[in-house]
């Protein structure tokens, strides 16, 4: 990663914002004149399934998907989504994983079992674990979770605090900007 580029996997959980922080992140890259290429993958969202995007931003971004081994960041919303796509993570690279954990339905039918330890795929790797969900209901919405994790990626990359907060202003409902901004603020504390 240079200065002005990075390669980003977000993954979650359908409903947890992941599509709104691509979209923010996406507006962010733009404003500040660099090309993006993003690419999500919806698979069950609607119902709670996994869902994927790949962010790529730089002065020369040709091809939309982050290579196996190749993300400067993961964003993960929910601990297994995290474990699952750690293989995108390259050596030195930063994973900001939600600390929630949210049933998928082979655990709730019990054709599988969630994993003891999720995070045990990130030993000896850069890693930040945050209660996102407590810290979006300490800013006033349970829905805040991608704007919290948001704001704990900003600390990471090269954009302004003030680029930022106007991505956000661009992306989201104006009468849920304040309770977005507060979960921002609680991820650039975390």
């Amino acid at each position: 990663m240079n200065k002005r580029s990075f390669d980003l996997v977000i993954v979650g959980v359908g409903g947890q914002g992941t599509l709104l922080a691509s979209k923010i992140i996406g507006s962010l890259a733009m404003s500040g004149g660099l090309g993006v290429k993003v690419s999500e993958v919806h698979g069950m969202s609607q119902r709670g399934g996994s869902v994927i995007t790949h962010v790529r931003a730089g002065e020369n971004v040709f091809a939309p998907l982050v290579g196996e081994g190749r993300a400067h960041f993961l964003l993960a919303f929910e601990a297994l989504e995290a474990a699952r796509a750690a293989v995108f993570l390259e050596d030195g690279g930063l994973a900001i994983i939600n600390s929630q954990r949210i049933l998928p339905m082979p655990v709730i039918t019990g054709e599988a079992a969630y994993p003891e330890d999720p995070f045990g795929f990130f030993k000896g790797r850069r890693v930040e674990v945050i209660n996102a969900l407590g810290k979006a209901l300490e800013s006033g919405s349970t829905r805040a979770v991608n704007l919290v994790l948001l704001g704990a990626l900003s600390k990471h990359l090269f954009f302004t605090e003030q680029a930022w907060r106007e991505a956000i202003a661009a992306s989201v409902p104006p009468d849920t900007l304040p309770v977005n901004l507060r979960a921002f603020d609680e991820g650039r504390k975390s």
